[in-house]
């Protein structure tokens, strides 16, 4: 691979969260692995990087695809993509294919990747590491999720393996994993300590991705506590009632023709009368079956 192929673009996560040297995969692997840093993932050339052909994902929301390539124009990409080094001296990804798909849309040229770990013996040492490493204090709740879904990874554990391994409860462990899952924005907070791990989950309560950065901008501006995040969630998960229709006064044909359709045809129809005259008459069914019921009788009544 060229030399230039990898130098580091600049808006990947070394610069959102510290200055790093871009190395080769192959310089990574032969680095001390005792203290891994949260951002010591590489820069590649994106050219090099391929998706797995046996990825069970084929298709990715165009959409959705493109609102993460927005976020990446302008946070960059927060979590490293996770491959492994090809025959070929391409890079086939592991995880993180649709962050891949979405850096390309939005013209990155490297990116940046926890290449894996070769070897029994090197895996182990990566993984002491690792778990060493989330015992740190000065680790934010983004970097101990990285770091959890990178064990899982390295060492293909399962959450209730992992969190065994680490000492720390399963739902500990989900609630972790599950930042990983938020926009990139709330991610953002929570890497740049604006919002801590209560805010993320009281936040996550939202369906909505719109939701989530509409509250998390708020919790910043407005230096909400978690209790008031809580609360603020709770009111927009509940379902809005559906407002009422207000009773209008008919014209004396109209309310007989309501009257009627509902004796013959077991129907409400709805109404539009205006003061020229004019109007227009809603016949509304569920499904089809109510539909053709409606249709059967009325042929008979016709009959």
């Amino acid at each position: 691979m060229a030399k230039n192929q990898r130098q580091a673009l600049g808006k990947g996560i070394g610069a959102l969260l510290g200055d790093t040297e871009p190395v080769t995969p192959r310089e990574q692997r032969e680095r001390p692995v005792e203290t891994p840093a949260f951002n010591s993932g590489p820069e590649i050339a994106i050219e090099a990087i391929e998706p797995n052909p046996h990825q069970p994902r084929k298709h990715f929301d165009e959409d959705a695809l493109q609102e993460l390539s927005e976020s990446i124009k302008n946070l960059g990409i927060i979590q490293p993509v996770t491959v492994r080094e090809t025959k070929n001296g391409k890079f086939q990804i592991i995880s993180g294919e649709r962050r891949y798909r979405a850096a390309r849309m939005a013209g990155l040229e490297t990116l940046p990747v926890f290449v894996r770990a070769d070897g029994e013996e090197e895996k182990s040492a990566l993984l002491a590491a690792l778990v060493e490493n989330i015992q740190r204090e000065d680790l934010n709740a983004l970097e101990i999720a990285v770091t959890y879904q990178r064990l899982m990874e390295e060492g293909n554990l399962t959450q209730e393996e992992l969190s065994g391994r680490v000492g720390k409860k399963r739902a500990t462990v989900a609630n972790y994993l599950r930042l990983l899952q938020q926009p990139a924005e709330v991610q953002a907070a929570i890497r740049g300590n604006s919002i801590t791990m209560g805010h993320a989950r009281a936040i996550a309560g939202l369906p909505e991705n719109k939701d989530q950065i509409k509250i998390v901008r708020k919790t910043v501006d407005e230096g909400l506590s978690v209790r008031q995040v809580e609360e603020l969630v709770k009111k927009m998960a509940q379902p809005k009632e559906k407002k009422q229709p207000e009773e209008v006064n008919l014209p004396g044909v109209d309310k007989e023709l309501k009257e009627a359709m509902k004796r013959c045809f077991n129907v409400h129809i709805a109404i539009k009368h205006n003061n020229k005259g004019n109007g227009s008459i809603t016949i509304p069914f569920q499904n089809d079956a109510e539909m053709n019921e409606f249709l059967a009788k009325l042929n008979n009544f016709n009959g």
